[in-house]
């Protein structure tokens, strides 16, 4: 089974989802063969992989949606637009309450919950 990224030790208890992940491309990693698993995960990298796991499931079902009513669109970076557009669009995620996206500030466990639940129900 080989290793995905330099930072992920064979034998961590989480290797192996993150090896099916990325052969799927469902991640990417952060760059120069890194994964950064202790790192906090942002909400534009979760939107992203999960808008990455419905094409995987083959779902061409991904709806197109605009971030731009957000107050903090420009700060989105370029290869979470689309991630960031379609999880808006089906109710995802939601703004903050001052009607900002936040992309790259750490999903709270809240957060991170209310996300996962939503996903899931929009599978059914």
């Amino acid at each position: 089974s080989g290793e995905a990224f330099a930072d992920v030790a064979g034998d961590a208890y989480y290797a192996d989802a993150v090896i099916w992940a990325s052969a799927n491309g469902i991640v990417t990693g952060t760059g120069e063969n890194s994964f950064a698993p202790g790192d906090d995960i942002t909400r534009e990298q979760l939107a992203t992989i999960l808008y990455r796991y419905t094409g995987a499931l083959g779902s061409d079902a991904r709806e197109n949606g605009s971030i731009t009513a957000f107050a903090d669109a420009d700060e989105v970076s370029a290869w979470a637009e689309d991630a960031l557009g379609w999880a808006a669009a089906i109710g995802l995620i939601q703004g903050r309450g001052d009607n900002t996206l936040a992309p790259k500030a750490a999903a709270t466990r809240a957060e991170t919950a209310a996300i996962l639940e939503r996903f899931l129900e929009s599978l059914l």
